[in-house]
């Protein structure tokens, strides 16, 4: 075999392994975000939560914090929790589009138009 098929032929490998790999990743994110939003959200998580919430105004408190500051302070705090627990779920759901889902279809895109183009060319060089 010559250099250059040798060299297209590992070409082609590379990119059929490259679109395994990220067919295994984006079935497997799915379910870790899945996971990962349910751990959050589960009745001990809620518990926790409550527990690092109130820690938090307490030591807020005993640092001379007026109520008003810690209070709102504390519900910042909370509210973290919350947001990324909607960003997550936003992602499971498919709501938004996220960033790495449109970088994922385009990778994909390319490695098909590469392995056409090969395709393509092994054609011409057999004919």
């Amino acid at each position: 075999m010559s250099e250059e098929k040798e060299k297209r032929k590992e070409k082609v490998e590379d990119a059929e392994e490259l679109r395994e790999v990220l067919g295994v990743v984006s079935k497997e994110v799915p379910a870790l975000i899945k996971s990962i939003i349910g751990s959050v959200f589960s009745e001990e998580a809620g518990r926790d939560m409550g527990k690092a919430a109130a820690a938090f105004y307490k030591e807020l408190k005993e640092a001379g914090m007026p109520e008003e500051t810690a209070v709102r302070m504390t519900e910042n705090y909370v509210s973290v929790f919350t947001s990324l627990g909607d960003v997550m779920k936003k992602a499971v759901s498919g709501e938004h589009k996220a960033k790495g889902e449109d970088i994922g279809e385009e990778i994909s895109r390319k490695i098909k138009e590469k392995l056409a183009e090969k395709h393509r060319e092994e054609k011409e060089e057999e004919e």
